[in-house]
């Protein structure tokens, strides 16, 4: 029975049909629900730079809630905005899907380890595709941009770090992967080119007069959302939420938390020597999608498809045999960071311990910590930057 479990849970296919069947049914339940609040936040972002009205604002009559995106976004979901709601939502939901599943597939490893890395991601998908949201798309372009500099693309790496960075600001730590790139001023050109490009792309659809006011209004949004963030069991999801939840102090900085984890995350460049490791490379990787996630006031259980994305990578990224301890750290996480907001997870536990204090955010604190010490003291392959690829 255990044999053909793993067999099961091995399989190509099988595999497949969870990773997009999960999330395609939790956008269908919320479409035939129209429970799809999000989708409308984001379809009239297009409607409001057209008609250019404040991208920020609360409009009832449409939504509830802000948009918090920036006006490239717009632009993003232009070609949604002119379907009808229901068939959109799917199709919004099936491209989320596909583009992470399509970043996770290109990655320097061989093909069962991306397809057990998609397994291990897929409730989380199903989880952000109940709420409609773009982190997979966002999970995406991060990806892709370490795949892109690693293929000597620095060209369109830079893209889809721009991209990420002018929907949802996360995009923006696709900047770490910079130290990998073999052409640095190539890669610096692409970046200031494809920042003007998108900063102007959507100024045909308005006016540049607008879209530069749309800047200005992003700003103050993110400011204000910040602030509103530490009142909510929803958001701050985080170490700092955790922290500030666990011990009672509501008006705990941020800072005290950002300083120490940049300072961190930053450590594992130290080692130079290895920079062309894949293994190492990974590892970066994996950090670089926890890292936002765990130190953001704005992270809420759907965004966690971003770190969840890094857990996975960092798990099969593992020395094998893998130990006992990563393993228990893996299982930790599927059950208190991934099964926690479910229906499969005790009730009980999760409304009185989980979510007050914002215990989803520990065990991808706890495996961050373990990747900055692996990149700090792991021994690398030095010999192929693609080794684990053939591996």
């Amino acid at each position: 029975m255990i044999a053909y479990i793993k067999k099961l849970f091995t399989n190509k296919t099988f595999v497949l049909v969870l990773f997009f069947g999960l999330s395609l049914i939790a956008a269908l339940k919320q479409d035939l629900l129209h429970v799809y609040n999000n989708y409308k936040i984001y379809k009239y972002t297009f409607y409001d730079l057209i008609h250019q009205r404040n991208l920020f604002l609360e409009y009832p009559q449409f939504f509830e809630d802000k948009n918090h995106y920036g006006p490239v976004f717009a632009i993003v979901i232009a070609p949604f905005y002119f379907l009808p709601d229901s068939i959109a939502v799917m199709l919004w939901s099936i491209f989320n899907s596909f583009m992470l599943y399509k970043a996770i597939t290109l990655l320097p490893i061989d093909g069962k380890k991306q397809v057990a890395i998609l397994l291990i991601c897929a409730h989380e998908l199903m989880t952000t595709s109940f709420s409609v949201q773009v982190n997979p798309f966002v999970t995406s372009l991060i990806i892709l941009s370490f795949v892109l500099i690693k293929n000597k693309q620095d060209f369109w790496a830079a893209l889809a770090i721009a991209l990420g960075t002018f929907i949802k600001l996360y995009g923006i730590v696709g900047l770490a992967f910079f130290f990998f790139s073999e052409n640095k001023i190539k890669f610096i050109l692409s970046m200031m080119f494809w920042s003007v490009v998108l900063f102007v792309l959507p100024m045909p659809f308005s006016s540049p007069h607008f879209v530069v006011q749309c800047y200005r209004d992003w700003y103050h949004s993110l400011s204000d959302k910040d602030i509103q963030n530490s009142g909510s069991t929803m958001q701050d999801i985080s170490v700092k939420g955790m922290a500030r939840r666990i011990f009672h102090q509501p008006d705990l900085s941020n800072i005290w938390f950002l300083i120490p984890g940049i300072a961190l995350f930053f450590s594992s460049y130290l080692r130079i020597k290895n920079y062309k490791s894949a293994e190492f490379q990974l590892l970066i990787l994996a950090s670089t999608l926890i890292f936002p996630i765990i130190f953001s006031s704005s992270s809420e259980s759907p965004t966690y498809i971003i770190a969840f994305a890094g857990v996975a990578i960092w798990y099969m990224n593992a020395p094998r045999p893998v130990s006992g301890f990563d393993i228990f750290l893996l299982v930790f996480a599927l059950i208190l960071t991934s099964l926690s907001p479910s229906d499969l997870f005790p009730h009980y536990l999760s409304s009185h311990y989980t979510k007050p204090y914002a215990l989803k955010a520990l065990p991808c604190f706890v495996i961050w910590l373990k990747i900055i010490y692996e990149t700090l003291t792991r021994k690398f392959d030095q010999q192929s930057s693609n080794s684990l690829a053939q591996s």
